[in-house]
Formats: structure tokens, sequence, C-alpha cells
């Protein structure tokens, strides 16, 4: 939510990496009869910390800046706003002022239907923390109005743990170290009955993607056989785990206090392991890291493994899904070849996003062979 990157962009990659052992989905599931074994509102002076514009109200964009700080104001009149921090064709994000506090107001741009309900239910995530408050830094709510989706919340302090959805290089440790941290208190965390909702129809997604061609027939077959175990898995596996939805690194904040999650729009109940897979999805670049990651999702032993897989075959699917669709549209964006000289050394358009595609088709068809040994040990 706070950083300024772009949702859709990919780092330039070699053609082809060598996979650790041991650095895959999972290490290996058990034999039959074995024993499971942005910088975002920060006040630092790195990369992150100035924002992307000052307020400019002119023209047709400053036309609807001002509807957006109006609406703002109906709900927070005491927000003074200062610059944007990000502008997208979806929403706008205001850094501002209310008394003494720094404040973010964020408001939705494009009120399509699933747009608008994603925002309303990111309000009723803050709502929610005011009441009962989880076991991890979030920022604080001072207003909101769903029904025009505006949200104002405090301006955070800290460091975002990456600038990119997919980040170029592998992140320090000890960022990977506060962030899986971070995660495991929150997945841990049992907020009471009908506080939150399940944003995922776990069945319902998998027959869509089959539909779109995106999952074989046995993609499909395996992935509802794993579901069917789990439904009838007893105790937590079977009751689900509370998830931030969208634990990218660049969704945390690390500062000395300690690491902070923003962005809580996908919040809710998932099978346990989302917000790992979610993880594991973006850091192919830091096998040391997934292979960590990858080890916390067995430690509960084989319903953990196949939930944590299902998961992860939906997520990389996701991935590929839009980075198949930014492809395209850089392909038809592009001006023809040669019109516009390429630097030296330089990616021609869309091939960052080709490299990264490459990338999630390989752990795709990784995950997808741990799934096959998966159903094969049930």
């Amino acid at each position: 939510m706070y950083t300024a990157s772009s949702s859709v962009s990919a780092p330039p990659r070699p053609q082809s990496r060598m996979v650790p052992a041991g650095a895959g989905p999972y290490l290996a599931p058990a034999p039959r009869g074995a024993r499971p074994r942005s910088w975002a509102a920060g006040t630092g002076t790195g990369p992150g910390a100035q924002m992307s514009g000052r307020i400019d109200l002119s023209g047709p964009q400053g036309a609807q800046l001002k509807v957006a700080i109006a609406s703002v104001q109906r709900i927070c009149p005491e927000f003074n706003p200062v610059q944007v921090l990000r502008r997208s064709g979806r929403s706008v994000l205001i850094v501002g002022t209310t008394g003494r506090t720094t404040a973010v107001a964020k408001c939705l741009l494009d009120h399509s239907p699933a747009w608008a309900e994603r925002f309303r239910h990111e309000i009723a995530s803050y709502r929610s923390f005011v009441r009962h408050r989880p076991p991890v830094r979030a920022p604080r709510l001072i207003a909101a109005d769903p029904d025009n989706c505006t949200l104002v919340i405090e301006r955070m302090p800290g460091r975002a743990a990456a600038l990119s959805r997919h980040p170029v290089e592998a992140p320090p440790r000890s960022d990977v170290r506060a962030a899986l941290g971070a995660i495991a208190r929150l997945n841990a965390w049992r907020p009471p009955a009908g506080t939150f909702d399940a944003p995922l129809d776990y069945g319902t997604r998998i027959a869509r993607y089959h539909e779109l061609g995106l999952f074989t027939d046995r993609d499909r077959d395996d992935l509802q056989k794993l579901l069917h175990g789990l439904a009838h898995a007893g105790g937590r596996q079977g009751m689900g785990q509370f998830c931030h939805g969208d634990a990218l690194l660049s969704n945390i904040l690390l500062s000395p206090a300690g690491p902070v999650l923003v962005d809580w729009e996908h919040a809710g109940w998932y099978l346990p392991g989302y917000d790992l897979a979610t993880l594991w999805a973006v850091l192919g670049d830091a096998p040391l890291a997934r292979r960590q990651i990858s080890q916390m999702a067995q430690q509960q032993g084989p319903a953990a493994r196949d939930a944590f897989l299902v998961n992860l075959m939906i997520v990389l699917t996701r991935e590929i899904r839009t980075y198949e669709t930014a492809v395209q549209r850089t392909i038809k964006e592009a001006p023809p070849a040669g019109t516009v000289p390429v630097p030296s050394g330089a990616l021609a358009p869309g091939e960052e996003q080709r490299l990264l595609l490459r990338r999630l088709h390989d752990d795709c068809a990784m995950a997808r062979r741990a799934v096959r040994a998966a159903v094969g040990t049930r």
C-alpha cells in the first residue's frame, strides 16, 4: 500500500539458474507409516523516504485529486494534505497531517464492484483491529468511509523489507527473519469467531483455474484430493489459519520497534501456510529463505504440508496469470522494433516480465511435482 513500486514489476533475471537441494516447495513427503519430520510512511532517509509527487490540483487529474481530498476531509476534517505518495488508475495515497499526527489517506478511484469490495474488506479489517489487536504492529485507524471507499490511517515509520513484489536480490537474512517472525505470530493468532471471514473459496478457485486452462485435469484432481484430506484433518489444520493474505515483503515495514504489516485488504481465514506460500512464491532469488519457509510449513506434519502445497499452487498460478497479462500489455504498447534504440545491455520491452514468467512456470512445475508426491503418500 505504501510502496511506490508497480504491482507488476520484474527484475532482470538470468536465463537459467540452479535450484539448490532442499530449496523446493518442501523437502520431501514423508513415506507411509513414517513420522512427519516503503519505505512506506517512514521517516528515514533511504531510497523510499521521498514521496512520488507534490499536490498538483491542475488539469483533469487534479480535479480527480480534489474529489479524493474532499472525501477524506468529510470523514477527517482536520486532515491537511501534504504530498501524493502513490497514484495509480485504481487508487491514490496522500500523506498529510491530522493535528500532530502524520496520516496516510487512501482513496479508491476505480469503484468497480470487485475493487470496492476489496477496499471495504480492508476497512473492516482495520475496524476489527480497534477491538481485537493482532499480535503484530499495524497502522491505527483514524477514519473510514466504506460507502465512498476512503480510509485514513496513521503513518508508520520504517522501511519496506522490499521495494518490489519480486525482489531483485535476496533480502538480508535479518530482514527475512524479522518478516517470518511477524508472520508466524500473526498465523498463531485466533481472533474471536465471526470477526473475519474466509476471502478465498478454494474449491471455486481451483475449478476456475481449471476452466481457464491454468490447471490440468490431474492438477485439479490432485488438489481436490488434498483438500478432501484437509477437510477431515483434525485440530488446527482442519480449522484454518488467520493470515494477512498478501504477505509480500513490500507490505512489511521494518523499524527499530519491530515489523509493521500494512495492506490488510485480504486478511482472513485460509488453509494453513497461505502467507508462507506467498513469501515463497516471490523469493525466487533467495533459495535459503525458501528453504526456511518450506521447513516452517512442514513443522506441524503432513496436513500442514498439504495445505501449504495447495496454497502454493494457487498463489503461483495467480502470479503466472498476472504476469502473462503484463507481458501481453507491454508487447501491445511497445513501439515497433527498431523505432526506439535499446541501450547496450538493456532488456527489450517486456523481457523482464518474460524472464520472471519463465521462473514462475519453473516454480509451478516444481510445486506440481511436490503435490503429486504428496498425493502418493496419502
